[in-house]
């Protein structure tokens, strides 16, 4: 028993050197450039599931999504979100594609969060993404429309799309995004 815990304790000390050396040195590549190596994609990628999954078990939706409500949710995501996410029909900003990880198409991924985990993540955004928290600057009631919005986007054609939001203001409206050709 007494090994097994001093061999513990000892793997412990190693993989903290390890970290520490690892950190200290610059050894591994922060460059934006770069796509993260599969071991820590994976490792982000399931820590960020699971971390979103938990914090918003216990958020209770707003009683009815309304097409009034998806409607703003759209003018909103239309100007904060689209520039990174895209949209049925509109590419993300060109500058959104050097980040990473990339800002996943939410008319694809949309389909794999709830209302609550889409709300969260709008409200509290994510460290180490460039996705931001909006929490600070827009209250619930918008933050639930995104959410909406963003729940209906994977079943839009890029012409329902375009149909949907105030985008006045955007010129083409598509707030940062291009069009598809």
């Amino acid at each position: 028993m007494v090994a097994a815990v001093a061999g513990a304790a000892g793997l412990s000390v190693l993989l903290a050197v390890i970290g520490l050396i690892v950190a200290y040195t610059g050894a591994y590549n922060v460059a934006a450039t770069e796509e993260h190596a599969s071991f820590t994609r994976w490792a982000f990628d399931t820590t960020f599931r699971h971390s979103v999954e938990r914090r918003a078990a216990d958020l209770d939706p707003p009683g009815e999504i309304t097409p009034a409500m998806i409607e703003a949710g759209a003018s909103s995501y239309k100007s904060s979100c689209q520039h990174c996410h895209a949209g049925p029909g509109v590419e993300r900003a060109a500058w959104a594609a050097g980040m990473r990880p990339r800002p996943p198409h939410l008319a694809e991924a949309a389909a794999e969060w709830t209302p609550q985990e889409v709300f969260w993540l709008a409200k509290h955004g994510v460290r180490m993404t460039g996705m931001p928290a909006f929490g600070p600057t827009l209250d619930d009631p918008t933050l639930w429309g995104i959410a909406a919005f963003v729940k209906e986007l994977p079943a839009m054609t890029p012409q329902d799309y375009a149909a949907t939001g105030d985008t006045s203001g955007h010129g083409d409206g598509h707030a940062g995004g291009q069009p598809t050709p």
